[in-house]
């Protein structure tokens, strides 16, 4: 089915009202949510839904937090996001940021103990409507490993997410790397489960550390309740050895730097997910002319867009091109809904006392 973003937004509200979260909070998160699907990113919009549904359920995520501040001392800051929204605790601690940002020229920012961010590309699109640059290291705990390191058989760290951010100019759209360390998110296997197809070659790999095109290999992650299962894979690192050093240091910049812990086992899991961030942003108006910036800018991503491509309908792009076009067709078109999906954001309003007819009504 194909959903219009005003009524999917509108399906979101409802769900997160519910859930007792402020309007406010709720036009965050809706927000976000959303945003993610137009950007082509699925894995981490509405499909979310039902899964923080049953995080509040079971109390390990608490609706309408603020981001506390830990410490601060000049250029630092470290925030707790107390298991709250991350999506909303995560913009909270942004602005703080940006705002000092403006100031110092430089801010080393950490979060802790917030629940799911959500799509990491979102606080790189917050710190380039501002005009800065910035850099984000995510990792991941109180989940099980999700991602085999390079030569291993068996999970051992999670998709661990890093996104560089560039303000744009007049000629050249921003440029936005956001990407996972693991060749595809979980999300990305949930979408595949639920439409039923196969996942191309390379991307995941089962119990015995052998390749796999099945995405069921993960659906003891995502589905634990069921009994069909089979045995428990993993997903696989984006370029082997240079993916797992990266998604090391996701470990070691968001997860040892921020104070909130690494996916070791000796920390507890609640099979939830709490997102640890380390972010440096720094406003370039302190280091470069920015008229000469923007030249630079404009000239090397035209010089790489320039090169003959190799397949003549397919040519070259720049990071955050993809998520433009894909956010163009689909507010004319419509976001692309799984029925499998749609039945599960439906019984999740159900739980919170939303019911299908209310929620269908609002398409």
């Amino acid at each position: 089915m194909l959903v219009q973003a005003e009524s999917l937004k509108r399906i979101v509200l409802a769900i997160l009202e519910k859930g007792g979260s402020s309007n406010n909070e709720s036009q965050v998160v809706a927000e976000h949510l959303v945003r993610a699907n137009l950007a082509g990113h699925d894995s981490h919009g509405v499909g979310m839904l039902p899964f923080y549904v049953k995080m509040l359920k079971s109390e390990l995520l608490f609706p309408n937090q603020e981001p506390q501040m830990e410490k601060t001392n000049g250029s630092i800051m470290m925030f707790d996001g107390k298991r709250g929204y991350g999506q909303a605790v995560g913009k909270m601690a942004m602005e703080q940021a940006i705002e000092k940002c403006r100031e110092t020229g430089l801010v080393l920012m950490t979060l802790r103990n917030s629940h799911h961010l959500g799509r990491i590309g979102t606080y790189g699109e917050q710190s380039i409507e501002a005009g800065m640059v910035s850099m984000h290291f995510v990792n991941v705990t109180d989940h099980f490993p999700l991602v085999a390191p390079y030569r291993g058989s068996d999970a051992r760290f999670s998709t661990n997410p890093i996104c560089l951010a560039m303000p744009g100019t007049k000629k050249q759209s921003p440029v936005l790397l956001d990407m996972a360390t693991s060749r595809i998110a979980l999300g990305k296997a949930r979408v595949a489960i639920n439409k039923n197809e196969t996942l191309d070659d390379g991307l995941v790999i089962d119990h015995k550390g052998q390749p796999s095109n099945n995405p069921g290999v993960m659906a003891g992650y995502l589905y634990p309740e069921r009994e069909d299962n089979p045995p428990l894979g993993a997903l696989s690192p984006l370029g082997e050895y240079k993916g797992y050093g990266l998604a090391l240091f996701c470990e070691l910049f968001g997860g040892v730097l921020s104070g909130g812990g690494t996916i070791q086992p000796g920390n507890k899991r609640h099979d939830s997910i709490i997102n640890n961030m380390f972010t440096l942003l720094i406003n370039p108006v302190k280091l470069v002319d920015i008229p000469w910036m923007h030249h630079e800018i404009e000239e090397i991503t035209s010089f790489c867009k320039k090169s003959p491509p190799a397949n003549p309908e397919e040519p070259v792009l720049i990071a955050g091109d993809p998520e433009r076009f894909c956010e163009k067709e689909r507010k004319a078109n419509g976001i692309p809904i799984d029925k499998t999906t749609w039945g599960q954001i439906l019984e999740g309003g159900e739980t919170l006392g939303l019911s299908r007819i209310e929620i269908e009504k609002m398409i």
